[in-house]
């Protein structure tokens, strides 16, 4: 009577399941993990097709029990932890803070104002540059200057903005308030 690869490799893992149990147990670590692993291993010979001809049934099934792991490694690796989880859901939950939308709209406002205070040349390829997301040397050719005039207006226009949201959150804070580094 022929006896089918499956059949074959179902029976090596009842019959040897000891020496491999210990066998994945040293080489994961565990044998907790191991028993895991040689239980899916059991399953998958379920389902596996008929694999063939088989020469070496003990080792092809200590290369699918390592393979099991593998992949359960890779899987686990790609969950986040529990603190993972928290950070996210307390980044989530600061996004919806009040305050701070409060003060990302002022901010805005602020900068909005300064924006206008540039003159109009400035204004246009700051925000070509910056909203836009356009390169140097496309503007430079808009305008018909050079890239360096262009670099030069960019520069000009950032550091009147930063002048400005400076000198709007000093008034905010008042005098002997210093205002923190940007370090």
């Amino acid at each position: 009577m022929r006896v089918s690869g499956q059949a074959l490799l179902l029976q090596t893992l009842l019959d040897d399941y000891g020496p491999l149990r210990s066998k994945l147990a040293r080489r994961l670590g565990s044998p907790d993990a191991a028993d895991d692993v040689l239980q899916e291993a059991y399953l998958r010979l379920g389902r596996i097709e008929e694999p063939g001809a088989i020469q070496h049934p003990r080792s092809y099934l200590f290369r699918i029990a390592l393979n099991i792991a593998a992949d359960r490694r890779r899987s686990e690796a790609r969950r986040l932890d529990r603190s993972e989880v928290e950070l996210l859901l307390k980044l989530e939950h600061d996004e919806l803070d009040p305050e701070r939308v409060a003060a990302g709209r002022s901010s805005m406002r602020q900068l909005v104002q300064a924006l206008e205070q540039l003159p109009d040349r400035r204004r246009t390829i700051f925000l070509a540059a910056r909203t836009e997301g356009r390169a140097i040397s496309d503007i430079a050719a808009q305008f018909g200057i050079s890239t360096r005039m262009v670099e030069r207006e960019l520069k000009q226009a950032l550091d009147h903005c930063r002048e400005h949201l400076e000198i709007n959150l000093s008034h905010k804070f008042g005098p002997g308030h210093p205002v923190a580094s940007k370090d």
